[in-house]
């Protein structure tokens, strides 16, 4: 299960160009219209493997929906209807996505108040599930500068959502 996504991508240009050049591969073969997602394993310094493909909107492009002029689910709209694509440009210079995994019956929305209390940058999607062991139930979405800080923030929002990481007790 993906924890986090991270834009731009921790790898070298020759791994980024490698994955979409595989990507685009993918879509031709598949005459994709719309979203594709293609999941690739890093396998070396320029190897991939693809792992998945979703012909449609996907957990791993969560991020798009603050962190992009045009979200993945806007621009599946348009390349269905045939409409012209929206612009994909980032809107900051990082944005990442960090998943809210279930643990036991811990409820995110009671905990929603001081997790965006305490890290209040962060953009909360919550998908209404029964929370249960394992079980993706939503997803942060963390825009700035700083690579590791935003990292940090969406890992610590998503934690506190869970209930994996409790809430610093209050001050008296």
């Amino acid at each position: 299960m993906c924890d986090e996504v991270v834009y731009p991508a921790p790898v070298t240009e020759t791994m980024a160009r490698r994955a979409r050049e595989v990507a685009a591969v993918v879509a031709e073969i598949t005459g994709a219209v719309g979203v594709l997602a293609v999941e690739l394993f890093v396998t070396g310094e320029a190897g991939v493997l693809v792992n998945e493909i979703a012909p449609r909107v996907h957990n791993s492009g969560h991020l798009t929906i603050e962190g992009s002029s045009t979200s993945q689910f806007a621009q599946h709209l348009r390349a269905i209807l045939d409409w012209p694509l929206g612009p994909t440009e980032m809107l900051a210079p990082t944005v990442v996505m960090a998943n809210v995994v279930g643990r036991g019956d811990t409820d995110p929305r009671r905990r929603q108040r001081p997790a965006l209390a305490e890290v209040p940058e962060a953009h909360l999607h919550l998908y209404g599930k029964t929370p249960r062991d394992a079980r993706k139930i939503g997803h942060v979405t963390v825009l700035g500068e700083d690579r590791e800080a935003v990292r940090s923030s969406a890992a610590r929002a998503a934690g506190l959502l869970s209930g994996a990481v409790e809430h610093p007790p209050p001050v008296r």
